[in-house]
This record gives C-alpha cells, structure tokens and sequence, in this order.
C-alpha cells in the first residue's frame, strides 16, 4: 500500500519554530532503546512516574498512527464516539472488576465523597450506554470504537511509553445477536483481526498475530498482535512447520509419551528424608541448600475456587493444589481448564494456613485427606520412572510445615496408595482423573522452547521476544449477564447481548516501532509513522539560494503528499547530521554549495543500503526521487 498520495497536501515545518530538544544524555531510568532515544530525539519528556509531556514530533507520530487506525476501523464498519476518562465506581458493583484490577485501579473522590475511577477499558460505561440504547436485534451488530487517554496505577512505571500510568488507547466494543452467522460474533473478530493486520503492516511493523489469554478483561478466545524485536518484555512460542504461535500464558504443548511403567509408577530411591531448611524462601535456595537441580524439585501451588455456592456445589471443589516441576511454573489458564473451574486465584496465605497448608512449603501430600481439595499434577511432575536414565525418579518436595523440605518423594508410597488406581481411569478435559475424582494428570505448565509442537507432529517449539501492541477478544455475555444488557430477538424474547473487546496501544506502538527499529545514532522510523518524510538541512541558512531552493523544494514536495522538516538552524554540520539520524526521518536532503553548484542536493536514506553514504541527486529529479523511495 503506498505510503505517500498526491490526494493529501503534505506540510512543512521549521526545525527554529518547534519544539525538538535533542541531547546527548539518556534518562538515569531509561532501562530500553525506545526510552533512550524518545528522549534523546526530543520526542517526549517525563512530568511524573510514568508520565510524559508528548511533544511535536512525538504528536505527529501519533496522529499519523491515529488517522491508519481510524481508516482501517472505520472501513470495517465500526464508529468512533468518546467515552469519559472518569468512571463513577457503581458501574463495577455488579462486574467486581475493581477487585480483580486490585491496586492497578486509580481511585479518586470527587468532593462529595463519591468514588470514581480513572478509567483502564470501558467494558462498563459502553455496556451501561447500550443498555439504556439498545433493546432491539435490529439494531445490531454495532461495533463503536474511541481513542482515548487511560489510566493504570503500575506498582513499578518503566521502559519509558512501554510500561506507564497514562497512556492513549484505542478500544472498540462489538454487540451481537448470536456468535456464528452473518452479523455475529465471529464475523466482527474476523474483521478485526484483518483491521489489525492491515494497521500494523500499513505501520511498517514487524508483527505476529498470536493466541492469548484474556486476562483481567475476561472473555474466551484472544488473539494479541505482537510487535517483533529482541528487546521485547513478553515471550512468544511458534512452531516454524505450522506457523503456529502462542504468547507463554497460552501455548499448548504436544503430545509427549507417557513413561513405560505409566504415572506414578516407580519405586523409592530411598526412605523419606525430613531436611530443615531454614532461610531458603525459593526454588533456588532450596536447590543450592540441598545440591539438587530445579528438575528434581515439585513445585506446589495452591489456588482458591471463586465461585458462588451454587458453582461449588457443582465443581466439589474449594481449592486446587497444582504440582509442577522446580524449573517450571504454574499456568493458570491451563489450570482452570483441567479443573473446569472458571474462576480461581492464588491462596490467600493465611486462610490456607488455617485450612492446614504450609505456604511455601506445601507437598503433594497436603492434598490426602482434605475434603474439597483437587490436585492437579503436571505430566513432566508426575513421572516415578525416569526412562532416560533408567531409574526411578529423585523428588524432593514441600515438608508441609515451615522451613522443612523431604527428599525421596514417591507418589505412590506418601500418597498413601497408586493415586490413579482407585477406579476407572481415562482422558477428562485433556488429562487422567483418578477414581476418586479428587486427582488429575494433565497439561498445567506453561510451555517451554524445545517442547514438542501442539499443531505439527515431530516439530518443536521456538521462542522469540515482541511487544504486545494489539489484544482482541471475544467477551461473551460476560459483561451483559452481570450488567444486565440484555434485548428482544426476533421471538421476542430477552437474550443476553453477546460482545467483543478491541485494543492498540496507540503510544505503546509508537515507542515499540522504535525498539524495533533503530540503530546506534538514533532511530530509523518507517515512513508511514515518520513525524516527517523528508529532512532539508540547509548547510548556510542565511544563504539565500540556500533558502530559496529549500522553499520550492519543500513546496513540490508538498503537492506530492511529503511532509517536510526544514533545518534552518545556525549550528554546526556535524551537530546537524548527529541530530538526523538520531530523530530519524527516512530521507535527508542536503543543501550545500557544492551539491548545489553541480544543479542538484545530497540524497541520503536514513536506512540506506550498505556503503550508501549518499548521492547527488538532480533538482529536478528530487521530487521523483523521494515518492519512489517512499513508496518503495
């Protein structure tokens, strides 16, 4: 798609007359390239802990960034409307998403004492608008967007625009009838997920689109679309046969052979040991106490059920001890998958203390005996026989009592009996429940690089690193059951208005294109995102050729859709150049009397191919020149 139109004039600035403080020194917080060099270029500027001042060429990125959103939702049948930043706190009275944000949630009291939140998403204020709007089938779908500025109290700020308390979002909101069919649910994830596509390559992004969990918002199936670079803070899985890929919180894991003897089975490899290990908070101490590897260790994590009576009656569950292997860590998501429970959350310490759990010391064996209690065991936890090595398996796990560990766990001899034997045994939601009901093997880790891939059998999963920029999701009735959103079909009857949820991180994106693409002297900006197109450096600012060539040019330039930066200011060459390529626009023109003499200006990509140090290009040609490279 071309990136420069002669149906849009471009304009032109004076580096003299803006605002563009560019320095040599980096933020003493700054920990990522996009941090460093958003401020040296002099695009932002921090107020408060994870606040910043968006200045010029910051804006301009960003309302670049914000006109292709708009274009592509629009073109996907969505409006645009605006919400309010402050969210009156009754609207989560029946959502109980003020608890599930927890301290993530700016509070404030208005001076009646009312309490309001500033707003994180609007799930909320969109869905108590359209219950007061909308009580027809005919007057769905709808799919209302905004861009707006939210709100989130991070415990920690960092990584400049990639981790902060305020920042610019677009979220859109979709409403439907019925999930399949012309005008459902999966027919606007579809098109959203083409929307993000085309934003982020009409951006100039390196992106993946892959499954994720839905998080605090809520909801059953979510793509996040990932933008890909080595400094990126999330984990990505791919299997390079299938094109497959999964964000760490929701990868699948392949088929892996059972052990030859089948879970559990193994014998002892010694009597069971009690070791006091005092000071030994984690995994790894534990492991450098006792000279074992994290492998050999049992890792167990205890969940308490959130559910109503009702629910908890039909899970016959209260808690969820899930065992997994000292180098690996519990997956939620997978966690109430096996289980069937929707609802979960870690352990309050000291009710689960009371219950009779030893916080950070918890064994498999907790679990023997307590009524209401389901424990999960990951697959790699629940092997006794090593067929690698030839041997039964060394555990060492929780003493269940504080500051004690035990080594030479056995599952079938310290659980009392063979915990899958008690009755018929066989797959239930992807793992072994015993006949007790009461124990399950199953997939509960989150996967692995190197783990085997879940779409191509006797392919591996790879990891990479990216910047999430983008999250769809589809919500459900989650929001309409408990606000009451509800409309009359085509039988006139009350059904539950079904929706989905929307997001790019608008100011996130911007500083992610950065971490994606820059280099030593600054950062190199795809054209579609560049504050401008074209940098002129006029080498003798008061020269008057000089300045004549550099205002007709910058006024072909414009005819032909460029937005233009003019460096008019009295500095040195060097100063000049530095300053270039560190704000990074993808063309610099350069005036000088040489260039000049000869009937033509130095043509310089800011990535320009290797040995290209730039080239004289005739005046007449320039304008030629630029459209093709940016277009290119």
């Amino acid at each position: 798609m071309p990136t420069i139109t002669t149906t849009r004039r471009g304009v032109t600035q004076r580096w003299t007359t803006t605002l563009i403080p560019t320095t040599r020194e980096a933020p003493n917080d700054a920990e990522v390239p996009s941090h460093v060099l958003l401020h040296r270029a002099g695009f932002i500027r921090q107020v408060g802990a994870g606040i910043y001042d968006y200045l010029p060429l910051a804006w301009r990125v960003l309302g670049k960034l914000s006109a292709i959103v708009r274009e592509e939702m629009d073109a996907a049948g969505a409006s645009e409307m605006l919400m309010p930043a402050l969210e009156p706190f009754e609207l989560f009275k029946d959502t109980k998403r003020d608890e599930t944000y927890g301290d993530n949630l700016f509070r404030v009291k208005d001076r009646k004492g009312r309490l309001n939140a500033l707003a994180p998403t609007h799930e909320e204020v969109i869905t108590e608008l359209m219950r007061g709007c909308v009580n027809s089938f005919r007057q769905l779908p709808l799919n209302l967007y905004q861009i707006q500025t939210k709100f989130r109290d991070e415990a920690r700020p960092r990584a400049g625009l990639l981790r902060c308390r305020e920042f610019i979002m677009k979220d859109a909101y979709s409403f439907h009838l019925a999930v399949e069919g012309a005008g459902g649910l999966n027919e606007a994830y579809d098109a959203m997920y083409c929307a993000y596509t085309n934003i982020f390559t009409r951006c100039g992004l390196d992106f993946s689109a892959v499954e994720a969990e839905s998080g605090p918002i809520g909801g059953s199936a979510s793509h996040e679309f990932m933008v890909n670079c080595a400094s990126g803070e999330d984990t990505v899985l791919k299997c390079p046969a299938s094109g497959y890929a999964a964000n760490v919180e929701k990868c699948e894991i392949g088929l892996r052979p059972a052990p030859s003897k089948g879970y559990f089975a193994g014998e002892p490899t010694g009597a069971l040991e009690e070791v006091h290990t005092p000071a030994c908070p984690g995994i790894d101490d534990v492991c450098k106490f006792l000279k074992v590897k994290p492998q050999h260790m049992l890792k167990s994590v205890l969940f308490k059920v959130q559910s109503t009576p009702e629910q908890l009656a039909k899970y016959g569950e209260e808690y969820i001890l899930a065992v997994v292997r000292g180098d690996h860590d519990v997956n939620e998501g997978k966690v109430k998958e096996l289980s069937g429970c929707t609802s979960i959350a870690m352990a309050e310490p000291m009710e689960a203390v009371a219950k009779g759990f030893a916080i950070g010391f918890v064994s498999p064996r907790a679990a023997v005996g307590k009524k209401g209690v389901l424990l999960l065991v990951d697959r790699d936890a629940a092997v006794a026989f090593d067929d690698a090595a030839g041997k039964s398996k060394f555990w060492v796990t929780g003493g269940d009592k504080p500051d004690y560990h035990v080594k030479h766990f056995n599952w079938q001899r310290d659980l009392g009996k063979d915990p899958l034997a008690a009755g018929a045994q066989g797959e239930h939601k992807g793992g072994l429940r015993g006949g007790d009901d009461h124990m399950m093997v199953g997939d509960v880790r989150n996967a692995l690089e190197g783990d085997p891939s879940p779409r191509a059998a006797g392919s591996k999963l790879i990891a990479a690193r990216g910047i999430e920029v983008g999250h769809i999701f589809k919500l459900g009735t989650k929001y309409s059951d408990a606000m009451g959103l509800t409309i009359l079909d085509q039988a006139q009857q009350k059904r539950p208005v079904i929706m989905g949820c929307y997001g790019i991180g608008v100011s996130r994106t911007m500083a992610a294109c950065v971490e994606m693409s820059h280099d030593a002297d600054g950062i190199i900006w795809p054209a579609a995102l560049a504050p401008f197109h074209v940098l002129v450096t006029l080498m003798k600012p008061d020269d008057a050729r000089q300045r004549d060539v550099a205002a007709r040019l910058a006024s072909d330039l414009n005819t032909a859709g460029v937005d233009v930066l003019l460096d008019d200011r009295d500095e040195r060459p060097g100063v000049k150049f530095k300053d270039a390529d560190l704000v990074g626009l993808p063309i610099r023109l350069t005036l000088g009397d040489k260039a000049l003499d000869a009937g033509g200006v130095e043509f310089k990509q800011r990535k320009a191919p290797a040995g290209d140090k730039g080239h004289v290009v005739p005046l007449g040609d320039v304008v030629a020149s630029v459209v093709a490279k940016l277009n290119g």
